[in-house]
């Protein structure tokens, strides 16, 4: 005959209840942190793609009109007779503003007053040198949902 043994008592188990429940949210949590951030990076990313694009743009626009400035007859009049910006602009400034405008760059217009500007500065000529002209040709644009224009700005020498 068997002995009457008691039945065996269980243990409350309130100390342990929950305790995987809430370490699968802290971890659900951290994981979402991690994608957001990801997220975050792939924007700047994106955003850092365009203005380097931009930049990029501007500058080989800035180099074709100094290459034309180059190509045409370098006196001093007559590069700014036709290459300076402002009232009345050169045929040659007007021409590559054409350029500048159908090129891609963001808001590069009158109205938002971002259109290219080419100013002279006439160097006088050295001891057994020659008078030449000093170029300085600016690009200005507004990227999509940007409160300030960009620039890009060189500066040459024409002899």
């Amino acid at each position: 005959m068997r002995a009457n043994h008691p039945a065996p008592v269980h243990q409350p188990r309130t100390a342990q209840v929950g305790v995987l429940l809430l370490e699968a949210l802290v971890a659900i949590l951290i994981f979402s942190l991690g994608v957001l951030a990801i997220i975050q990076l792939q924007a700047v990313s994106i955003k850092q793609a365009s203005a380097a694009q931009y930049r990029s743009q501007a500058a080989l626009l800035a180099n074709d009109l100094i290459s034309r400035m180059w190509a045409s007859d370098k006196t001093a009049a007559t590069l700014q007779a036709n290459f300076q910006s402002g009232s009345p602009a050169g045929a040659a400034y007007s021409q590559w503003l054409t350029t500048v405008q159908a090129s891609g760059l963001p808001n590069v217009s009158a109205a938002s007053n971002t259109l290219p500007t080419v100013t002279f500065v006439s160097v006088p000529a050295g001891t057994g040198g020659t008078a030449s002209s000093l170029a300085t040709v600016s690009i200005f644009w507004q990227g999509p949902g940007e409160t300030a224009p960009h620039n890009y700005t060189t500066v040459a020498q024409l002899k």
